[in-house]
């Protein structure tokens, strides 16, 4: 709902700590903690995603005007596909999203501040105080502050951030070198080569296979098509900056596993099987390595991580509801000061519903990175289906995209219940499943647009709102950023 003014290093920094904060830091190094630098494929690949959305949907979705992805949705089929996936969007952030970065965060600040016996409480306890404590904080900063309020202060945090997620690897490698960076780290490959093994195999959360498949599927969701992440580049003031926002952020992405992943391995050296909760490696280590006097400030960053991407899903959700459902549907001549409004009032009711659902993920049976990608597909897939195929087709109708995403939802539910439940270990993995189904639904959306085509052709909307004139660098840059990706992958290739 804001104005499109962002700059580019705006964009940059709002999309690295909307994407990274604690159930990204916490999770992706419980992960390495268990499997080491294998789980480095979600960042190393995010850079991908970035370098596609940059060449092929920004300028498109600049192009039209677009404000949310519904919105294109809207144009291409109609109102009812539009609205399936705004709930589509907004059941994705509350039950998933939202409570997980509140659990996720309220966990890192418990363990590192060891709340329970500050405040006398239970463990239990002191995580519903701490989830109510941020979830409170961050509404507010959502609801009352809006999409530049919470973009611009992103880039002042991304800036923490980076330092601060830098500083726990460097005294990390410290601690087990005896003061000397280089040491510390020959000696972790050294002791631990199989966690320098970016090939996973088949029993690895992240199979070498599904890199080619359902992981670029996964990615190109979340940097192209998710409308938390991709409001930031919606936001920019031009395709120029927002083009280089998003490549500048693919190139920092790469680095992305000093700070996500090495930690993770370094907190196994240290701690080995003495932690009973992967998810605990990394508030562990941070409690270990780094000196006294760094420990608030590293926590004040990381409050600010938490808060973003709680305050950038709390507000996409706003969004969302505000103007694809309110203004649609229950006010049609709803001003936009009420449209605004209405959208604030429901972001404060799902704000309190994720609130209460968040401590109950500590039942869970996944960590916390496993559990958020894999109940993820339920909505991505389906939603990055009828994307693709409105932009690359002209007369697949209406009636194509949603009987594509109820198919998507409901098969891909069967298979997380039937998988876990029923017929556990033999089904595919399921970034091979999601890869499957994306096929399997993009296909019958093309059966049914030639048995039942439109009868009018999609043709797409031109908006003059913004420049669309590319950034003249954008494909040497993006080529640049791939090789480097490729690259990466063949140095840790054992």
């Amino acid at each position: 709902m804001e104005g499109r003014s962002l700059t580019a290093t705006v964009v940059a920094g709002s999309l690295l700590l909307t994407n990274l904060s604690t159930e990204q830091i916490v999770g992706s190094n419980g992960a390495a903690f268990k499997e080491g630098i294998l789980v480095m494929a979600w960042e190393t690949l995010a850079a991908l995603a970035m370098v596609i959305t940059a060449l092929y949907l920004l300028p498109r979705y600049l192009t039209g005007g677009i404000t949310t992805i519904p919105q294109f949705l809207e144009r291409r089929y109609d109102r009812f596909t539009k609205t399936l996936t705004s709930l589509l969007f907004l059941s994705g952030y509350v039950f998933v999203l939202l409570p997980i970065v509140l659990y996720s965060g309220a966990l890192a600040i418990s363990n590192m501040f060891n709340v329970p016996e500050l405040l006398g409480i239970s463990d239990t306890a002191a995580l519903w105080v701490m989830v109510f404590a941020i979830g409170i904080i961050g509404s507010i900063y959502a609801v009352f502050g809006g999409l530049k309020t919470v973009a611009v202060s992103d880039t002042i945090n991304a800036i923490g951030l980076l330092i601060g997620g830098l500083l726990i690897p460097i005294f990390g490698l410290l601690a087990i070198g005896e003061g000397d960076v280089v040491s510390g780290l020959t000696r972790l490959v050294a002791e631990h080569p199989e966690k320098f093994n970016a090939l996973g195999g088949e029993n690895a959360s992240v199979p070498f296979g599904t890199i080619f498949t359902g992981m670029l599927l996964v990615n190109l969701f979340y940097w192209g098509t998710n409308q938390a992440i991709i409001q930031r580049a919606l936001g920019a003031k031009n395709l120029k900056e927002g083009q280089k926002g998003l490549l500048l952020a693919a190139f920092i992405k790469i680095l992305g596993p000093l700070i996500v992943v090495l930690p993770g391995i370094i907190a196994f050296h240290m701690f080995g099987d003495t932690l009973n909760n992967p998810d605990a490696a990394y508030p562990t280590l941070i409690t270990k390595v780094l000196p006294a006097s760094l420990v608030g400030f590293f926590a004040a960053v990381l409050f600010g991580a938490i808060l973003s991407s709680f305050n950038s899903a709390l507000n996409s959700s706003i969004t969302l509801f505000g103007i694809d459902i309110y203004k649609s549907y229950l006010n049609k001549n709803a001003s936009e000061r009420e449209t605004v409004w209405a959208g604030k009032r429901f972001g404060i009711v799902l704000a309190f519903f994720a609130m209460i659902v968040a401590p109950l993920i500590a039942y869970a049976p996944d960590g916390l990175f496993g559990y958020l990608q894999k109940v993820n597909g339920c909505y991505s897939i389906p939603i990055l289906t009828i994307i693709v195929i409105g932009y690359f087709t002209k007369y697949v109708p209406a009636l194509a995209a949603k009987i594509a995403m109820f198919s998507g939802v409901i098969l891909y539910l069967a298979y997380i219940l039937l998988d876990s439940f029923v017929l556990k270990d033999t089904f595919p993995h399921y970034l091979h499943v999601m890869a499957i189904l994306f096929v399997f639904n993009a296909i019958l959306m093309l059966i049914i647009g030639k048995i039942k085509p439109q009868l009018v052709p999609y043709e797409p909307y031109l908006s003059q709102m913004v420049s669309v004139r590319p950034w003249k660098f954008v494909v040497p840059i993006g080529i640049t950023i791939t090789v480097m990706v490729v690259g990466v992958y063949m140095y840790f290739s054992r």
